[in-house]
């Protein structure tokens, strides 16, 4: 990835980080004011989708977490193919550091997640909740930093990022996948073999690809296997290498256009929808029930440990080393703020859980992990010397 493309990404995902803070901050005041009615109205409210004599009649809800976050998944899976492909997972020795550290922050937190909730099968469904990062919180605290943060940390923490959200889509289809339809999953097959004969054809028209990645996504709606996953195998399809007759790269392009509404817009909104928790009632007992304080320190303490450990091993034994002027205060900050688990974990946590209580649980435990992570990390990195070349 070219240095300026970089900048530009830690631009948007800095304002994302903003926006979400924003959006989550109005969504626990609509939550706990004498506007949740509204706020639980809204998200209620009947939106369907009618063409010819078949509709899709759904809950908004359902559109923001079904609909809306298979565009965010999309652009993941277009930010994950560029990157295999010509980007800082291309090679080996670029993605070693960010390899090993991103399996270790996702293990460490899954299993200090099991240790509090070991022995209830309803709860231990949440064990992926702490395994993710958020991007845009994450990269929002390091841009603030400045040059207390080296520049190297920023693309290494780009790529775990990006990393770790592929585990995600992994653990999403192998884990939170039920009551399969071979009818649909046919034709979600179909579908996405049409895609790919579209690429092999030399296709770089981008409402092609889009037509029929649509199709493919209520056939997967329909099939048991959670919709925003038709969004990355709509991404695998989009060419990379050919140029459409502006002399684009389609998947370029379309990441392009994506990346605005995505961080400004899809994002937030979902942070509105998933964020909002009622505080009433609730005691400093409830704080520590095994559910939220496992999400919270698989978050907190799980994830520092995960990546720091896995990668004080990997540069002990020589398989990688610390990027750039990085020292150990600066990756420990880093790491820190990998715990910054918020969108990706309130995505899982909807899809483990579908009663109310818990799913409030769940936002208690990622809203205290991810805060807790934060301020940690920005402290730690705070304290850290300036260098030369760190974040503009």
């Amino acid at each position: 990835m070219a240095l300026s493309s970089i900048r530009e990404f830690l631009r948007l995902e800095a304002a994302a980080g903003v926006l979400l803070l924003a959006a989550t901050v109005l969504a626990l005041v609509a939550a706990n004011s004498p506007a949740s009615g509204l706020y639980d109205s809204f998200l209620q409210a009947r939106v369907a989708i009618t063409v010819g004599g078949a509709d899709i009649g759904k809950p908004l809800l359902f559109w923001i977490n079904d609909g809306l976050m298979a565009i965010f998944f999309l652009l993941v899976g277009l930010e994950i193919k560029r990157e295999v492909i010509e980007g800082e997972l291309s090679t080996i020795a670029k993605a070693a550091l960010p390899a090993i550290a991103a399996a270790g922050g996702m293990a460490a937190p899954a299993l200090v997640y099991a240790v509090f909730n070991w022995g209830d099968s309803q709860t231990m469904r949440g064990w992926a909740i702490p395994t993710a990062t958020d991007i845009a919180f994450a990269v929002g605290v390091l841009t603030l930093l400045g040059k207390r943060v080296p520049a190297a940390l920023k693309t290494f923490l780009l790529a775990l990022a990006i990393l770790d959200d592929l585990g995600a889509i992994v653990i999403i289809a192998i884990f939170y996948t039920d009551n399969l339809s071979g009818l649909s999953l046919a034709l979600a097959a179909c579908a996405l073999a049409g895609l790919f004969a579209l690429n092999r054809a030399g296709v770089t028209h981008r409402a092609a690809y889009v037509v029929l990645g649509v199709f493919m996504w209520v056939c997967v709606l329909e099939s048991g296997v959670h919709a925003t996953l038709a969004g990355v195998a709509l991404a695998l399809a989009i060419p990379l290498g050919a140029r459409d007759r502006h002399g684009e790269s389609p998947l370029r392009a379309l990441e392009h256009s994506l990346h605005p509404w995505v961080s400004y817009a899809i994002l937030p909104l979902f942070a509105f929808a998933n964020a909002g928790v009622s505080l009433a009632g609730i005691a400093l007992g409830d704080l520590l029930e095994p559910l939220p304080l496992g999400i919270a320190a698989g978050l907190f303490v799980g994830k520092q440990a995960g990546v720091m450990g896995t990668t004080w091993i990997a540069v002990r034994l020589h398989a990688a080393a610390l990027p750039g002027d990085a020292t150990w205060q600066h990756f420990y900050g880093t790491a820190l703020l990998t715990g910054i688990g918020f969108t990706m974990s309130l995505f899982i946590g909807t899809l483990a859980f579908d009663d109310p209580a818990l799913a409030n649980s769940v936002r208690i435990g990622v809203l205290g992990g991810s805060v807790l992570s934060a301020l940690a990390g920005a402290l730690v990195l705070g304290l850290a010397r300036p260098v030369r070349h760190g974040i503009d």
